[in-house]
This record gives structure tokens, sequence and C-alpha cells, in this order.
């Protein structure tokens, strides 16, 4: 139905405003009203002036002769939402005149994009939100997008929408989590999602929100079985399969891939078994021994290769049949310190190494069948016992480790079976050091020389000692023993570089003795010494010197010639040439006593 609202208002400088309303969409020719109507002194005809731009000419259809104004086609308020014109008459005031297209329902609500794909992580928690993109209608006031519905695809009520509106007019949307996501249970959705407006009946658009649930490792491996059990023969081959465990985990990617292990921690210490990380297969890793153990009780873990892995544990019991192989055993405890195989070099004779004791399966009364030897050691060690139960492996000679530092003995036990069997035990015997080598100077006496004029710092000689033994044993510290001109000198005391310390003097000592001192770190320290003679080279520093500046002699007109008449100016000639013999004595490694008696 057309609904045409007339309003008259009076304008200043004798012109009326006339305003109209007409409905978009209404059909071609529908009467929008009258130019005249209530004003009768702006009588038709008229002269119809279109504000530029308004096109009015285009959609609308006035009668100059009548006044009245027709729409010429289906108008569209979302294109054009208002005309503009001045209605000139022939007698009477000028007519400015307004249409305004009333808005109705003719445009649904609209996303940007039909789909959307948005991803959360399986442990987002509740209530978190997601922007999603909003849908927008042209229409206005209550025929705009007024809410939004999800359509379909929301899997136990997963999700549900939050709006609200902002002051551009926009009904912006929110996707938010309603329950508990778990990847496993359903890693995707796809939710339809309408937007409606406030017509009767509703417009709508739809957009699909495809929602794709990231994983997080929250979920262990599980075994197929908890307990897991086999049988195999002693005699089995290293390789050989004793069998295979599987486990599965319902995460993805990393997060599900598997890993096999076994904890040595807990179990198979020895490393009897070995497990296929990647298939879970368990095989044989050493020779199986059914009088040493028949049954093996292995911890199997299955950890995934999440960030933060998750694992879990089965068992496997693995029992071991008899063969009739019935060799002889040995059991070797080394007696040192922790346990290891090893002896002091100053270990005395006699003195215990080892504890060695067998086991004949096949023998009635443990131990009387059984015949143990021991070879190897080149007569450094013996093998005693008082009741061909327990076995002693002594020290039978001295020992030196600069000289030797292992030994490889072989303990051998053969049993009184016919034919006889037999086993063997080898045994690497390392000797460890004792601190009984001092240092050893690569030369009893060094000899070097150093310019008068050196600055301190400068280095003289490097001095070097060694040490048969090992370690801190054979760590060497170097110093210098105190003497009236040991000051002179410094010795790094890692590297043996000896140094002035100070500056020397030739006319205080042509040729300072020093004695260095190797000392090793050993407890105790062992030490040696070693002569240093440094010459020192003179330089013309000392000027001659008169006992007095000024003389007075008096002499006799009667004395001869060649008579001695002042005998002290001889004293600055003998400086000189006491400088002179000082030099030459220094080269040729004379005694310090001749420079001090000059």
């Amino acid at each position: 139905m057309l609904r045409v609202i007339t309003l008259l208002v009076v304008a200043a400088a004798a012109e009326h405003v006339r305003e109209f309303t007409v409905r978009e969409n209404a059909r071609a020719g529908t009467l929008v009203g009258h130019l005249g109507d209530e004003l009768p002194d702006a009588a038709p005809p008229y002269t119809i002036v279109p504000v530029p731009g308004s096109a009015v000419n285009d959609d609308l259809k006035i009668d100059p002769h009548t006044g009245e104004i027709r729409t010429r086609a289906p108008l569209d308020r979302e294109n054009r939402d208002q005309y503009a014109l001045v209605a000139i008459p022939a007698s009477g005031d000028n007519i400015r005149v307004v249409v305004r297209v009333s808005d109705e329902n003719d445009n649904a609500p609209t996303f940007p994009t039909p789909v959307m794909n948005v991803e959360f992580s399986e442990n987002t928690p509740r209530d978190v939100k997601r922007k999603l993109n909003p849908a927008r209608d042209q229409d206005l006031g209550v025929f705009n997008t007024q809410r939004y519905n999800i359509v379909s695809g929301n899997t136990e009520n997963a999700y549900r929408l939050s709006s609200h509106r902002e002051l551009d007019g926009v009904l912006y949307l929110d996707l938010q989590i309603n329950g508990f996501l778990d990847r496993e249970t359903t890693d995707h959705y796809e939710l339809v999602i309408e937007a409606l407006d406030g017509g009767t009946p509703p417009l709508r658009g739809t957009m699909t929100v495809n929602i794709t649930i990231l994983d997080v490792n929250d979920n262990p491996p599980v075994f197929a079985e908890s307990v897991y059990s086999a049988t195999i023969p002693e005699n089995a081959t290293i390789g050989t399969t004793v069998l295979k465990v599987f486990a599965t985990d319902s995460d993805a990617a990393e997060n599900g891939l598997i890993e096999y292990s076994i904890n040595r921690r807990q179990s198979d210490k020895e490393n009897m078994f070995k497990i296929d990380p990647d298939t879970g297969e368990i095989t044989v890793n050493k020779a199986l021994d059914f009088e040493t153990k028949e049954l093996h009780e292995l911890v199997v873990v299955a950890r995934d290769k999440g960030a933060q892995p998750l694992e879990t544990t089965a068992f496997v019991s693995i029992r071991v049949t008899d063969v009739n192989d019935n060799q002889p055993t040995i059991d070797v405890i080394f007696l040192s310190d922790d346990a290891t195989p090893k002896i002091s070099e100053s270990a005395q004779l006699d003195e215990f190494v080892a504890r060695i004791s067998v086991h004949d399966p096949d023998s009635k009364t443990e131990y009387a069948n059984v015949n143990v030897t021991l070879s190897g050691g080149d007569g450094h060690f013996d093998l005693r016992t008082h009741d061909n139960i327990i076995y002693l492996v002594v020290v039978a000679l001295p020992l030196d480790r600069e000289s030797r530092s292992t030994y490889t003995l072989n303990v051998v036990a053969t049993d009184k079976g016919s034919p006889p069997l037999h086993a063997s035990r080898i045994i690497s015997l390392r000797v460890t050091d004792v601190n009984d080598n001092p240092p050893v100077f690569l030369e009893s006496v060094y000899k070097t020389s150093v310019p008068e004029a050196a600055a301190p710092g400068t280095p003289v000689i490097q001095v070097s000692a060694l040490d048969a033994d090992e370690a801190e044993n054979s760590e060497i510290r170097y110093s210098l023993l105190p003497t009236p001109q040991s000051d002179w000198f410094a010795i790094d005391e890692r590297s043996g570089l000896v140094t002035t310390r100070s500056r020397v003097d030739c006319e205080t000592n042509p040729m300072p003795k020093l004695t260095v001192v190797a000392t090793d770190r050993g407890t105790p320290p062992l030490s040696s010494t070693a002569t240093l003679l440094v010459t020192v080279l003179d330089v013309n520093d000392n000027e001659p010197i008169f006992d007095q500046s000024f003389y007075n002699v008096t002499v006799s007109e009667s004395e001869a010639v060649g008579s001695c008449i002042l005998k002290h100016w001889i004293q600055a000639i003998m400086a000189v040439q006491r400088k002179l013999a000082l030099k030459e004595l220094s080269n040729s490694l004379h005694s310090s006593d001749y420079c001090n008696g000059l």
C-alpha cells in the first residue's frame, strides 16, 4: 500500500518547501503526490528544475500541467534515498521539493565471504571467543541484521554465538566455546551460521565456518596388553626375536608417533635384550644363560614424540629354557677402592687384587669338579685358594707403572666332565700411579747470559723438567731458591721461563748463580734442582771518578825527572782498566772473585 506523507513548511524569501515520501520498490507509475496541493497561490503550470545530480528526470515523472509526481521505475533506497527539485509556478512562490525514499526490507544480511576457516587448540578453555566476519545489511533500522544463529554442525552444542552492535551500526559476531573440545572425539566442525534481519518474515544470509581442532598431546600411548610373556631357549643367538609389543596413541602427528624403549633403571640393566624403537620388536642382545638367570622381567616404555612427551609402560616376562651346555661360570670381584680392575704400583707382595668364584651347574657338589688357572701377567700375579671355593688373585712380583702400566690376565675354569667344558675371563688390569719419581731436569746446569741493561721482564732462558709419573704426580711447578741475586730474576711456575725481575748489575755480580727447583704436585710432592749460571754482559754505565775535585801539590825544584808528584789521579785510570778487565772476565766465564778483587 502506498503511503504518502506531505509536509508543508513556509520558508523565508517567499518559497514553499514540500516533502514527499515514497516506499522503495513501488511499481512504476506509483503516485508520489501533487506539487500544488494546499498551495492555492502556487497553481500550475510549473517549470520543473531538478537539482543537479539528483536523477529526478531518470526516476520520477512530473506533469508540469497538473503538478502530479509519479515514479518512472521501481526506486532503490540503497542506490538513492532522496530526490530534489524546484517547481516554478506560473504565478505565486517557488516550491522546493524533496522526495524521500523510505526503506523496505529488500536486502538480506550478507557475509563478506561464504566460507571462513578457524582453528582452535583442543585445550582451549571454555568461553574463549574468536571474532567472525559479521554480516552487513544495506537496509536500515529493524530491517538491518538483528541476530545470528547456528543452523547446523554444532555437534554436542560445542559452540555458541555472541554479538554486539557498535557505533557504525554493524552487528559484530563472536564464536564462543561452549564446552570442552577433544580432537580425538571430533577434529573438525562445519558450522552453518545464519544472519537474520528484523523483517517479517526476516531475510537471512548464511556463512559456513570450518573449524579445525588442533591437537594437544593429551593422550598417552596405550599398550594392546598390559603384560606380555614369552619363552626362549638359552642358546638363542643374538638378534633372535623374542616378541613384539604394540601401543597406539590417539593424538595426531608427532603427538601420536610412538617410540619404544626398555627402562634400564628398573629392568634389564645388563642389556640382555634390546627393542626396536619404531616397531616394538624385542630381540636377544647378549648370550643368555639359564643357569645364571632363567626369568627376565622387562619394563617396556612407549613414549610419544610430542613436545611434552607422554608415556606408558608394560611388563614383559621372558622365561629362558635350559639347554645342556653346562659350562662353568666365573665371577670376579675387584678389590680396589672403586671395584674396578686396578692395583697400585706400591702394592706389597701377596696383596689381594681380585676375588674369583666359579660355579658349575652340572656339579652336584658345588665347586668340586672345577679347576681354575691363571695365565698372563709375566709372573707378577698369582692365584691362591685354600678350599677350591674362593680364589684370590695376588701380587707375586713388585710392580712399576713406569715400566708397565697394564696387564692382561686370563682366568680359565675347566670342569672334569667328558668332554671337559671350560669358561674363561679376560682381566685387563691397570697399574695405578704413586708419586715415586721426582721431576728430572733436561740439563743439570743451564748457562745463559743477559745484558746488564736488560729491562725488567726480559726473557733469560726457559728450563724444563720431566716427571715419569702421571696426572698430578707429573704436574710440575718451577721456583727459584733464594740467593743474594735471586731477586734479580723471576720464573714462571708453569712454563719454567726465567725473566729479569729488576735490573742486573755486572759490578755487583757478573755471574749470578741460581738454583731452579722443579716440584711435582703429588702427595707428598717430590722435587729436584738444576743450576742456572747467568753471565751479566757489561755495558759502559760507569764513568771514571776522581777521589777529589782539587789537588794541591808542592814540588821541590830539585826533584828528578820522572819522580811521582801525585798518585791519586792514577786511581781514575785504574777504574777504567778495571772495567775492561771485568768485561774480559765475564766473556771467559772466570770466577766472580776476580772482579770483586780488582
